[in-house]
């Protein structure tokens, strides 16, 4: 009886157990759904609930003139889920075939990609970038499973034009260098949010009436870069670096007046598209990182220095070492060639380190220091670009004996190329300095301007007197005297100064140089400063003026062609420069043939005697002629036989044509048995070779017209 009273207590223990437990669920399904309901629900939403940024796009950035140097490119993602519920092998096939079609590779490629995938992988990237007709080819194939993503990549859009001005970006579009690491948070814009639910396993989805942030996109840059003198320097820079076979280079060209850097370049280069194509070393930008000792170009200090302080008078004349060194402070300076006895003027357009030096120790240290900094160097130019140096120019107690020869000539300091722009762009424009700069206006996604860069004068480098006073000495350094005569452009006028410096390479000086060469033009009213540096130069001599200098006059003579006041300038320099003809050789023709070649030639002339030979003429061959000239020959019945002028079967005179136009000239020498070419267009102003030579028939005489820029003559030999 117990024991059935025992089983009869276990069991109603069980059997209310079991009553328990759904009388507990139905208490908390009560308590779920009534009592605590609404703040359960409000917590699922809450966690069932994400945020997914909306990428800004990143801001372009333009050229001087509007042209759109850097942009971007919308690039599309193709990649699958194979583990999907209801992908079938026919579908993978179309997605594969699709894809073959527009992208070159074979299905078999793709389908491997899926085949070698994980047995887990649910995301298997197919390409990285198709276009858009294979983007949209999938789309339309709507199968579930296939995974299309959209991302944004920079582009450049003439490649490696400006290349170092600009910089380039990384994976997450970055700016890494240039103008896109300088400007990097105002082209980047600020990307905004949008509300989306996610499921348990993962998977995002969007929702009508979800919140949404609209990104701000990134703001615009509108540089001060030229595009066609950056194209012109480049092409310039890059062919001059390959005939002298130098190392590397680099070239700045600025506006004087205001600091607007219009170009600036350096070789070799990359393609910011693929910055990974070239060495790291090569995306440096030269212009603003590289310190250099500057040789001669550094004279201008010691120049302006010298006259500003009375130490020197422009009419005085200084004696060099018949052997071109001397001895200062137990070290030897020299001069690239022995000068003799120099005037003040001829001491900078001769570039003697003799005499410069013997003026620079006229000067007390910190006068000179100070004139140094007052051109600004030994600190930065605080341009718009990244990692720029400041140089180095150490204070006057630093220096020893001799610190102050040396530095005057252009040693025993370092200077960055934009540097010596900035300070020749100082004495262009009558002293003073301008802040260097490259973004003239941002402006934001509607095309409104958020900011506008101003010009900023930083100091005045010197009294305005001094530098009137040096600037026709700088003037005279381009000329046929001075050591840029190479830098020469025919009907421009420049100012300028060269640059040759030997590197100084663990810890002593060696047979390497930097050549350099700085110009400004047109000397009245300038608008360009031309820097041209190059990194040693494999050519004998290597001096600035043989090397840089060339390279300047091609530069120089191609943005002359496209500013319109400065060729109108050059035209009419030529004009006030021209000579109309030159009086030919006519001393032992016939009456006859003189005749005839001055008749075709336009000459006006006159017989004094009579006879059948021109035995003297008046003027002599090779003088100017104007208009109004008029040409009297001589004549005799008789000539000696060594001055009869026979002209031997196949040869003709070579008539003048100077003040000709071009098809006038072509019927002249044709008819004469020549060839032309010609150079230029409109009025000739130039032949070669000489009028009044004999030349064989068939061979080519070259003419030059003055309806375009002139090109460079043959210039003589230079030293410097």
């Amino acid at each position: 009886m117990k024991n059935h009273s025992a089983i009869l207590n276990r069991m109603f223990m069980v059997f209310g157990l079991v009553l328990l437990v759904p009388f507990t669920i139905g208490l908390q399904l009560v308590r779920v759904n009534f009592v605590e309901g609404d703040e359960l629900r409000q917590l699922w939403n809450e966690q069932a609930i994400d945020y997914i940024p909306i990428p800004a796009q990143r801001g372009n950035i333009y050229d001087e003139d509007g042209s759109l140097l850097v942009t971007n490119n919308v690039v599309y993602k193709a990649a699958i889920d194979p583990k999907i519920n209801g992908l079938t092998s026919d579908q993978i096939s179309q997605v594969c075939d699709s894809l073959a079609k527009y992208t070159g590779q074979s299905a078999r490629f793709y389908r491997q990609k899926i085949n070698r995938a994980p047995n887990r992988s649910r995301y298997v990237v197919l390409n990285k970038r198709i276009n858009t007709e294979a983007y949209q080819a999938l789309q339309q194939l709507d199968i579930r499973g296939v995974i299309l993503e959209e991302e944004y990549k920079r582009k450049y859009n003439f490649e490696t034009l400006a290349a170092h001005t600009l910089g380039f970006v990384n994976h997450d579009l970055t700016g890494m260098s240039g103008l896109e690491k300088e400007y990097n948070e105002k082209l980047s814009g600020e990307d905004g949010v949008q509300q989306v639910r996610r499921d348990r396993n993962g998977r995002i989805y969007a929702y009508l009436g979800a919140p949404r942030k609209q990104p701000r996109q990134g703001y615009s840059l509108h540089t001060t870069i030229d595009s066609h003198i950056q194209a012109i320097v480049e092409e310039e820079l890059k062919a001059g670096i390959e005939k002298t076979r130098s190392t590397s280079g680099s070239a700045i060209v600025m506006d004087p007046q205001t600091g607007a850097i219009k170009a600036m370049a350096n070789y070799p280069t990359f393609n910011p598209n693929n910055p990974a194509s070239l060495d790291k070393t090569n995306r440096r930008n030269f212009t603003i990182s590289d310190m250099i000792e500057p040789g001669s170009t550094f004279k201008l200090v010691t120049a302006i220095a010298a006259v500003e302080q009375n130490k020197v008078k422009l009419n005085e004349q200084f004696e060099t070492p018949e052997d071109g060194k001397t001895l200062i402070h137990g070290q030897w300076m020299r001069d690239h060639d022995p000068l003799g006895t120099l005037s003040f003027p001829e001491v900078i357009q001769k570039s003697s380190n003799i005499a410069t030096a013997e003026i620079a120790m006229r000067l007390s240290k910190d006068a000179f220091y100070q004139y140094a900094r007052n051109l600004g160097f030994g600190t930065p130019t605080n341009i718009d670009l990244p990692n720029e140096k400041s140089g180095r120019l150490s204070k006057p107690y630093e220096w020893s004996q001799v610190s102050l020869p040396w530095m005057s000539i252009g040693y025993e300091l370092q200077v960055t190329p934009i540097q010596l722009a900035q300070a020749y762009a100082a004495f262009a424009n009558g002293g003073t300095m301008m802040r260097p700069y490259l973004v003239k206006q941002i402006t934001n996604g509607q095309g409104n301007i958020v900011s506008r860069t101003e010009n900023v004068p930083v100091r005045e480098i010197a009294k305005k007197s001094t530098i009137e006073k040096l600037y026709p000495i700088f003037k005279d350094v381009v000329s046929d005297s001075g050591t840029a005569n190479y830098a020469q452009v025919p009907g421009l006028s420049i100012v300028g100064k060269t640059g040759t410096a030997q590197k100084y390479i663990d810890g002593q000086y060696r047979n390497e140089y930097r050549s350099s060469f700085v110009g400004v033009f047109p000397a009245e009213n300038p608008k360009y400063v031309t820097l041209i540096v190059l990194d040693d130069p494999d050519t004998y001599p290597p001096y600035g003026g043989v090397t840089a200098g060339p390279i300047f006059r091609e530069t120089a003579n191609r943005i002359a062609g496209l500013d319109d006041d400065i060729e109108k300038q050059i035209l009419q320099q030529e004009q006030d420069n021209d000579v109309w003809a030159y009086t030919p050789n006519l001393k032992g023709l016939t009456k006859e043939d003189a005749q005839a070649l001055l008749t075709n030639q336009n000459l006006s002339y006159e017989f004094d005697g009579t006879g059948d030979w021109v035995v003297d003429q008046s003027p002599d061959s090779g003088n100017e002629l104007s208009p109004k000239d008029n040409i009297t020959l001589s004549l005799s019945n008789s000539i000696s036989q060594n001055e009869v002028k026979e002209l031997s079967e196949g040869y003709s005179t070579i008539p003048d044509v100077g003040g000709m136009s071009m098809r006038k000239a072509s019927v002249l020498l044709n008819s004469r048995g020549f060839e032309i070419k010609m150079i230029g267009s409109g009025t000739i102003y130039t032949q070669f070779p000489r009028p009044g030579d004999t030349m064989k028939h068939g061979r080519t005489v070259t003419v030059r017209g003055k309806a375009k820029p002139l090109e460079s003559l043959t210039t003589n030999g230079v030293s410097e």
